[in-house]
């Protein structure tokens, strides 16, 4: 059996790599930094006992899914797990953020990821069998003011993983969605909040990715890490629109 994980080279894409490794599936690691890859994947064929292929490519790139997908055809790969991990966030007011990165923003976390499920997710209803790991986060659930591209995009990730786990379950494909919250990652570094405060109460990306690999072991469809975010979640389904916007704001500034 094969894993595809896209962001694989840190936080959860990465820890996500170790648990399919632990449960002897063979892997395909797919993300930008190409060595940060490799030592992972010596690292995972060292300790498990399996084969780690490494595809460096940026997914927000023109294509990129469609070329992947060649290639993993090349390799005559047949994916028995698709994750779709990869993604990053932006802070800030939006109508002063770079353009070009929310593009790339809407292009790596939609655009790609909806394009992977798609060529993906036929060869495995064509075989009757597949699973698709499509990850969220708590911020699906809600608007963001300061983050508005990236809470969309995620948004948009749940709705669009909800619908196809529907259209696939006849066919055999599982289909599921994990929404973390804050973790302790790069994640917020990259979106501009600064370096991680050692200090942090969030989770590890071991301890998601442990959970999220568990969760989709059992065949949830959606799932939620931590029991306050999921609490989270669930007010802010419940509450006005504008408290829950406001409430967002003022945790964003």
């Amino acid at each position: 059996m094969i894993a595809l994980i896209t962001g694989a080279s840190a936080g959860i894409g990465k820890e996500l790599a170790i648990e399919f490794a632990k449960d002897k599936i063979n892997l395909v690691l797919v993300a930008r930094r190409e060595e940060k890859m490799l030592n992972h994947a010596l690292f995972l064929e060292t300790t498990y006992g399996i084969k780690v292929t490494v595809i460096p490519m940026d997914l927000a790139s023109s294509n990129s899914a469609e070329r992947l997908y060649d290639e993993i055809r090349k390799q005559e790969f047949k994916i028995d797990f698709l994750i779709n991990n990869a993604g990053f966030g932006d802070h800030g007011e939006f109508v002063d953020s770079d353009l070009a990165k929310q593009e790339d923003m809407i292009n790596l976390n939609i655009l790609s990821l909806t394009k992977l499920t798609r060529l993906f997710g036929a060869d495995m209803k064509l075989r009757n069998q597949g699973t698709i790991l499509n990850v969220a986060s708590d911020a699906a659930f809600r608007p963001g003011p300061m983050m508005s591209v990236y809470f969309a995009t995620k948004h948009y990730v749940l709705a669009f993983s909800e619908a196809i786990a529907e259209e696939l379950r006849p066919y055999g494909v599982y289909v599921c969605t994990l929404c973390p919250g804050s973790t302790q990652s790069e994640f917020g570094e990259i979106a501009g909040f600064g370096k991680l405060d050692p200090n942090s109460s969030s989770p590890t990306s071991a301890e998601v990715a442990a959970f999220g690999f568990r969760q989709m072991k059992k065949k949830k469809v959606v799932f939620i890490h931590g029991r306050k975010v999921r609490l989270r979640a669930f007010l802010t389904r419940v509450m006005p629109k504008g408290t829950v916007r406001r409430w967002v704001y003022r945790q964003m500034t």
